[in-house]
């Protein structure tokens, strides 16, 4: 879906048009110009030939008057009294003029299309809501047209109808037949003489409206003549319902009487004498207020006309105030020259006593034609637009055809179709209250749009009409709420539902729009607000909740690993990272950029919640320490690192695994999964892997398939590093094995090893990293996809120890952090023993070195007051603590965590800190090592 060009690049183009067309230019210019001119071209020169007074105002007035101004003042007024009835149009006009402020603001913002109300909305509330709401805005106009041809069928046959009941006719002019096929008949041949002034085109139908609307403002000036130049008689009354109380027959046209205004000055709710039903103010205000909407049929020409920006806002305010006038000069008219019984008992009455009868029949037959015509066009319109975003795909491709003057002739002929579809109901009640909601309820929405704009506080939204505020808007919602539910509460929900249902159809089925979303805006403006009050000053322990940054090399090796982590968070922070080896001085451009959308890809189809940030460094450990020092914002930074382990296992490119492809062909068309199956999806734009040794994250970025870009001092570099800005850190191993579906399925055990394998002389369990250990093990446990999975706490004892009771400590430990788990100790004498007969590899590294280790380590160990046990460890003692963790007698477990010391702090010995975390995870399984360094858990209230 494209989106127009903005306003002042549109009139630019108009210009440039303009000057074209008066200049003669070559040819080769001519040849050149692209297909996208020539559809600019010929959808703003040829189409928009309306100006304010022809595509505003004049169908504004006509739709706003309709029959309501002929037939329905009289009802107001001998009802309510002059004065409820004055403060009826002063509410409903104020309800209203809320909307069209809100209407006037969008459309002052930038350049109209055609569509009106559907165009306003959807570009700025998004695809979904404003094609729900053009959906809902089409059927209201053809509601709408089919409910304006019932009523003038009405009109006609209330006078030139034959009674079906055999009695004498009310009118000597009564020659045409009555029936239901009858009705139906006129009614299409009605339909028909709209439809063919509408294949026309707009330039025609303003033609036809402007010479209706001379008609209705004749009529309309003899109505005000008349009271002032007929004198006073009686006028006879029409015959009542059947088994109807009233026996009066006749009632008095009196003139201007001060007694006749008094008696109509209050309320006097009588039952209607054409259904029967008692009147209150609720049914009386409902009634009055249909003849107020049509403020939108304006703007619905957007398309045809010369300037929207400029002719919908002028020309909707002056039908409006005109409108107003008219209704409360009449209303006051009326009240002072008709007594209250000739209001009640004969809504005709201004043909009664009109200086010639026929004027007032010709202005309801040529006002409802015009609004039939009106709301028809309109619908069109409507239709055409939507074609034209492609919101429904192919389903409405048809309407977007249109003729060598721009109209849309196939919209029109779908439009005609369903019109002459609802005439076939005959319902006209019935579809005057569904039209009236649906107005209301777009209404409602071109409110809703203005204050989200309003709100969103975008530097864009500087519209040039400015008599709005966001407190305008929301009065006209909930104005447009209340009548909606008032009218009829059944119809208002079934209406709301309707459009939540096609909210929801479009958000799933339409394809993404480059329209910009509001909802975007406004996320922005309150995550800025709140991220403003979010104070790392006020951080707590009791509050903490880990917020990780998972370093990803290549997307394609890592997919078990990114998921795993997302259920480790607990809705703290989750940032991807990734780090492109380069330098931007010698590149012509930022690589990045381009990378963006294929990780936004990933983490959408993953259905993850994680951030994605991407460096250029020099080097992975520089740009590491940027993505630490920057990621984030305000409070929301990380606060745990999480990198793959750096081993020689091969990485498998998961983003072509047959399984993972199954899940993300699903849903698609078997063509597109068929041409899939052996080729990347287009979303993803990864390197390939490589086929050295690498991360567990995958290959290395941005270096041939050959050499690593990271050594292994590089790698403990990164891991100190992040010890030194106080940060935890993980580092995960195997995890091309995990598959998170088990974590679903019984039993499923997530084993802890809570002490520092790496030096046996200290094996405590209630140190900060231990804690931190525990802490990340029970998040992962209450987490929806592991809520099954059971924790197994391993505690190492020696024999000189007792058992039992560092089983009972560990147990009164996990009872006041409030952690369930097995608690299982493991006897590791054994392993303890090879440490201290210093056996196997440490003792041949020293002869090699030919240096005083002893010296050596004790001048180590108490570097930067953190003890490392780094030249103390033999390989043998190593491999028989991973035998111990792989041989335990129990089921093997979904991942382990154990506990990961600090790197050493003399930098010559990150080789052999490595190999040492190689040999004690190898073999393991999914492995997670961790280092904490802040406290997480407290016992406090």
């Amino acid at each position: 879906m494209s989106e127009r060009t903005p306003l002042l690049h549109y009139r630019l183009s108009g210009s440039v048009n303009d000057s074209g067309e008066q200049h003669s230019c070559p040819v080769e210019n001519s040849v050149e110009q692209t297909s996208t001119t020539v559809r600019r071209k010929a959808a703003y020169s040829q189409p928009k030939k309306l100006t304010t007074f022809f595509g505003v105002i004049i169908p504004t007035l006509l739709s706003m008057f309709s029959v309501v101004v002929f037939l329905r003042i009289g009802f107001v007024v001998g009802q309510c009294g002059l004065y409820q009835a004055i403060a009826m149009f002063i509410v409903a006009y104020f309800i209203i003029s809320m909307t069209v402020l809100s209407l006037c603001a969008i459309s002052t913002n930038g350049a109209l299309d055609a569509g009106g109300a559907y165009y306003m909305i959807s570009r700025a509330l998004g695809p979904e809501f404003g094609g729900s709401i053009g959906i809902m805005c089409f059927l209201a106009n053809v509601c709408g047209s089919a409910l304006y041809v019932l009523g003038l069928v009405e009109a006609v046959l209330a006078i030139f109808g034959v009674p079906e009941d055999g009695s004498l006719p009310s009118s000597k002019y009564a020659v045409m037949p009555v029936g239901y096929w009858w009705s139906l008949l006129y009614a299409t041949v009605i339909l028909l003489v709209c439809l063919l002034v509408c294949l026309v085109g707009a330039h025609i139908y303003s033609r036809a409206t402007f010479l209706i609307f001379l008609v209705v403002m004749l009529v309309l000036a003899t109505i005000f003549i008349s009271f002032f130049a007929v004198r006073p008689h009686t006028v006879d009354l029409p015959r009542p319902f059947a088994n109807s109380s009233f026996a009066q027959a006749a009632a008095n046209f009196t003139g201007f009487k001060l007694d006749t205004l008094l008696g109509n000055l209050q309320a006097d709710y009588t039952v209607d004498y054409t259904t029967g039903t008692m009147m209150t103010f609720a049914t009386v205000f409902a009634v009055m207020f249909n003849g107020c909407t049509g403020i939108m049929a304006g703007s619905n020409m957007s398309g045809d006309l010369k300037n929207p920006s400029y002719s919908i806002p002028r020309g909707t305010i002056t039908a409006v105030i005109f409108t107003f006038i008219v209704y409360n000069l009449l209303s006051l008219l009326v009240a002072c020259t008709c007594d209250r019984v000739l209001l009640q008992r004969d809504y005709s009455f201004l043909r009664d006593i009109n200086v010639w009868h026929p004027f007032v029949p010709i202005g309801i037959y040529s006002s409802t034609l015009s609004a039939a015509m009106s709301t028809l066009i309109g619908a069109s319109r409507i239709l055409y637009a939507l074609a034209k975003d492609d919101l429904f795909g192919t389903v409405l491709s048809p309407a977007k055809k249109t003729s060598s003057g721009g109209n849309p002739w196939v919209s029109v002929l779908i439009s005609w179709f369903l019109v002459q579809l609802v005439l076939f109901s005959g319902k006209l009640n019935t579809i005057a209250s569904i039209v009236t909601i649906f107005f209301l309820l777009v209404y409602a929405a071109v409110d809703l749009a203005c204050l989200a704009l309003e709100w969103a506080s975008a530097p864009n939204f500087r519209p040039t009409f400015r008599y709005f505020t966001w407190h305008t808007c929301v009065l006209g919602i909930v104005g447009c709420a209340v009548m909606m539910f008032l009218i009829n509460p059944i119809y208002a929900s079934a209406s709301i539902a309707f459009m939540l249902l096609l909210l929801l159809v479009i958000h799933y089925l339409s394809p993404t729009s480059s329209w910009g979303y509001i909802s975007q805006a406004l996320i922005f403006h309150q995550v800025r607000k709140y991220l403003l009050m979010l104070d790392v000053r006020k951080d707590h322990v009791k509050f903490w909740r880990p917020q990780v940054l998972l370093m990803v090399a290549n997307p394609r090796a890592s997919v078990g690993l990114v998921t795993f982590i997302n259920d480790i968070k607990k809705s703290g922070l989750y940032v991807l990272g990734h780090v492109q080896i380069g330098e931007l001085a010698i590149l012509p451009s930022d690589p990045l950029q381009s990378q963006y959308d294929s990780w936004l890809s990933l983490v959408d189809h993953l259905n993850i919640k994680a951030f994605v940030n991407l460096t250029l460094s020099d080097s992975v450990r520089h740009g590491v320490q940027h993505l630490l020092f920057i990621s984030g914002l305000g409070g929301m930074r990380p606060n745990t690192l999480v990198l793959g382990f750096y081993d020689d296992v091969l990485p498998q490119d998961q983003l072509q695994d047959r399984s993972f492809l199954a899940s993300r062909l699903a849903g698609r068309p078997a063509d597109d999964a068929a041409s899939s199956e052996d080729q990347e999806d287009p979303l993803f734009h990864f390197p390939p892997l490589r086929g050295g040794g690498t991360w567990e994250g995958g290959a290395q970025p941005s270096q041939p398939c050959g050499g690593k870009a990271l050594g292994a001092q590089e790698y403990v570099c990164i891991i100190a590093d992040t010890v030194k800005m106080l940060k935890n850190v993980a580092l995960a191993r195997y995890f091309c094995q995990f598959e998170r579906a088990c974590a679903r399925q019984g039993p499923v055990f997530v084993d802890v090893w809570p002490v520092n394998l790496l030096r046996p002389d200290s094996s405590s369990y209630v140190d900060t990293c231990s804690l931190f250990l525990l802490q990340l093990a029970c998040i992962l446990n209450m987490t929806r996809a592991w809520q099954k999975a059971k924790l197994r706490l391993f505690l190492c004892v020696e024999a000189g120890r007792s058992v039992k009771g560092a089983g009972l400590k560990l147990r009164l430990l996990l009872k006041e952090l409030r952690m369930k788990a097995e608690i299982h100790t493991v006897s590791w004498d054994a392993q303890v023993a090879l440490h201290w007969q210093r056996q196997g590899g440490m003792a041949e590294k020293g002869e090699r070195e030919g240096g005083d280790l002893e010296e050596e380590a004790e001048k180590e160990e108490y570097v930067n007051s953190y003890p490392s046990n780094t030249m103390r460890l033999s390989d043998e003692y190593l491999h028989a603590v991973n035998k111990l963790i792989l041989e335990q007698p129990c089921q093997p477990p979904a991942v382990r965590f154990l506990y990961l010391p600090r790197p050493p702090a003399d930098t010559s010995r990150y080789h052999d800190y490595l190999h040492q975390l190689e040999l004690l995870s190898r073999d393991l399984g999914p492995t997670l090592l961790i280092h904490g360094v802040t406290p997480v858990i407290t016992t406090d209230l």
